[in-house]
């Protein structure tokens, strides 16, 4: 069922962008790719571990330099957002105190992230949390008028806390990449991204590509790390592309949260219709009776 309703959104929306000169293709293959019909996506240098969730020809790099000439076409949000990061880091410093406004994710990304790590999530599966942006509607404010490309991951304030890290891993995905604003970092903090290992600085943006496996470190023996982390769709993608990967999570998220009840799935009753009259001889032959 999931899949006929992807395919049927798949065809409005590339219908749509036909139009304006896009395709769709390289989604089409990470349909294939994420049901298992094609080989699994091998990664391209040290550390790289994208999944089955997969585009193909995307650049991948460990690290990205996001406020820089050369990326600023690529970026245009960037260097604004650093411009203005005294904003969130005043709004942030005021709610500091109240630690109870952390809050771990769930038993599995705890096991990854493990128990020094916490967040505040003002977005998650591309859902605002209104409760959470009004403690920071300047952040909230400054973050939508920037235009950003916003991801279907989302966006958190994240803790460190003293003497702990998030353990190795990869997150698969190699169309999303992940800014972290630098808001309070002891001496000493480091994130590491395939085989790089790079600090965070106040008000600025380390960038990566968490499809290599990455992992970080707090080593202070009494302050805690803390950052912005912004979830973006990686530059190479074009408009019906992000179009398309937002509709598939969407409806999965949907899906999962059971806002879309099951049915039979399209192909199967297509199936009966054909060899039963509408499932009329079916029922005759069962007696009868409903599924």
């Amino acid at each position: 069922q999931f899949w006929e309703d992807v395919e049927e959104g798949l065809n409005d929306i590339e219908s749509y962008h036909a139009a304006r000169g896009q395709d769709i293709d390289r989604i089409r293959q990470f349909g294939k790719s994420a049901r298992g019909e094609v080989d699994e996506p091998k990664g391209e240098g040290p550390g790289h571990q994208p999944s089955e969730e997969h585009v193909d020809g995307l650049t991948a790099s460990p690290f990205w330099d996001v406020v820089s000439e050369e990326n600023e076409e690529m970026f245009p949000w960037a260097k604004s957002l650093e411009d203005k990061a005294d904003v969130i880091l005043e709004e942030f410093e005021t709610r500091l105190a109240e630690q109870q406004m952390f809050a771990s994710d769930s038993a599995w990304q705890n096991q990854v992230m493990g128990k020094g790590w916490s967040a505040i999530r003002l977005q998650r599966l591309g859902i605002w949390n209104e409760d959470n942006c009004k403690l920071f509607p300047k952040t909230y404010e400054l973050l939508r008028s920037l235009n950003i490309p916003l991801a279907v991951r989302g966006v958190c304030f994240a803790r460190q806390a003293p003497n702990s890290g998030v353990q190795p891993h990869s997150d698969g995905r190699n169309f999303i990449l992940t800014s972290h604003l630098g808001l309070r970092i002891p001496e000493g903090c480091w994130i590491q991204s395939g085989e790089e290992r790079r600090g965070w600085d106040v008000g600025k943006l380390t960038t990566l590509d968490t499809s290599f496996e990455h992992s970080t470190l707090n080593p202070s023996a009494d302050q805690e790390r803390h950052v912005l982390i912004i979830d973006f769709w990686h530059p190479e993608l074009s408009e019906a592309e992000r179009a398309a990967l937002e509709f598939v999570y969407d409806l999965r998220n949907k899906f999962e949260s059971g806002q879309i009840p099951p049915r039979r799935p399209k192909r199967l009753l297509q199936q009966e219709q054909e060899a039963g009259f509408g499932g009329f001889w079916k029922k005759l032959t069962a007696g009868g009776g409903d599924e």
